[in-house]
């Protein structure tokens, strides 16, 4: 009996192994982008503000991010023009990982350059990774087929979770040791390295498993579709970091050591984010998508509370654990928002409906980015945090509504 469980339980292990292989390739790119990320735009604002810099001019340094918002205006290029050599979307994915490594190995010597310049480098660099996201998700629309995508969008959010592990807790944390250029060329060589199990996905092969396109797509009716999904997606990601991504910020000006801050940002959230995306996928299967999104945003909610609660009481402590509950709660989330906007995208033009759907709501989210520390100190973190709460109550409503009537539409038609 024992030798009959142990078999069988050595058949589920490789199955699974099994199941997980053809999710290694993108895993890899979600790392590095996840790591690069993270050392570029991570570390520093906790940095600048610990050396006494004003919120406003911290927030400034969102700007690194830009390019992730801005990739619609390109995205159509990815989807009309073919790279030599190698397929399509491998080829652009190669392509823009290959540029951003090195503008990396060039950074690596600008320790001591203007800071103009470094920073027009890292959104240089940025804009190489987000063009490599793209460029990955339309190949996840066109080859990984609808049942795997949930899997897809697990792995999708673990690879950036460990990136942002490595970039910012590994790679910001040894930077005393390791120096600006041993940071920097590490990161630099993590990024080709990961690029290199992508290059044997046999993409032609596999293209159309994806599924067919939106009975809309190249209309002026899924143009319509596609911008009221982008305004809910924006609306939910906007409110989502004024609600959450301060909340370092706030708990530095309660005394948090920057250190402490530094290991919440670095290794606890992207561990439990790991955790959560792992966990998601088949609570989403169980519960539902629309339940599952809820309930992440209910604790959302209460997270924003006891952060308010904190402020006003000058609690460190309560603080630290109204960041951890948010960090939880916010986990649930990931996997079925990804999910669905890999199921808005599957047009002909999928990098290009990929970039509207994320890039676009990121990018109309982008002045409440640089504006949000600017507001906590004028207001106060209190107030900041109260004001918050019903700004995401009332953007999380609209989201489950849009995903509730694809789920049903998608129910009817089969």
């Amino acid at each position: 009996m024992t030798g009959s469980a142990g078999l069988a339980l050595g058949t589920r292990v490789a199955d699974t192994l099994a199941g997980l292989r053809p999710l290694a390739p993108f895993f890899c790119l979600y790392v590095s982008f996840g790591a690069t990320l993270g050392f570029l735009s991570g570390g520093a604002p906790l940095i600048l503000r610990a050396r006494g810099v004003e919120l406003a001019e911290v927030g400034l340094l969102q700007l690194i991010n830009l390019p992730v918002g801005l990739t619609f205006l390109w995205a159509p290029l990815l989807d009309r023009l073919r790279l030599p050599v190698l397929a399509h979307r491998i080829g652009w994915i190669a392509a823009a990982q290959g540029a951003a490594v090195l503008l990396l190995a060039t950074l690596s010597f600008g320790e001591h350059w203007p800071l103009p310049a470094l920073l027009t480098l890292a959104i240089a660099a940025c804009a190489c990774v987000a063009t490599m996201d793209i460029a990955l998700e339309a190949l996840v629309v066109e080859t990984v087929p609808a049942a795997q995508r949930a899997p897809m969008a697990s792995a999708k959010l673990c690879g950036a979770s460990l990136g942002g592990i490595l970039g910012v807790g590994v790679l910001v944390g040894a930077y005393d040791s390791l120096g600006w250029r041993g940071a920097v060329l590490a990161c630099a060589a993590l990024d080709a390295l990961c690029l290199l199990p992508i290059l044997g996905y046999p993409e032609t092969r596999r293209h159309g498993a994806g599924g067919r396109p939106e009975r809309w797509s190249g209309s002026l009716a899924r143009l319509r579709l596609l911008a009221g999904r982008v305004l809910a997606l924006g609306a939910y990601f906007a409110a989502s970091y004024l609600l959450a991504g301060p909340n370092t910020l706030a708990l530095l000006d309660l005394g948090v050591p920057l250190a402490q801050v530094g290991f919440l940002t670095g290794t606890v959230l992207p561990a439990v984010n790991l955790v959560m995306a792992l966990a998601a996928g088949g609570l989403a299967a169980r519960f539902g998508t629309v339940r599952l999104i809820a309930a992440g945003a209910l604790g959302v909610l209460a997270s924003g509370a006891l952060m308010a609660a904190a402020c006003a009481a000058g609690s460190a402590d309560l603080g630290v654990a109204a960041t951890i509950l948010n960090f939880v709660a916010g986990g649930f989330l990931g996997v079925p928002v990804f999910n669905m906007i890999y199921r808005w995208a599957q047009g002909p033009k999928p990098a290009t409906d990929y970039a509207l759907l994320f890039g676009a709501a990121f990018f109309a989210a982008m002045p409440l980015r640089v504006a949000a520390p600017a507001l906590a100190g004028w207001i106060g973190w209190p107030g900041y945090f109260a004001a918050t709460l019903p700004l995401y109550a009332a953007a999380v409503a609209w989201l489950a509504v849009a995903v509730g009537r694809t789920l049903r539409a998608d129910g009817a038609a089969r």
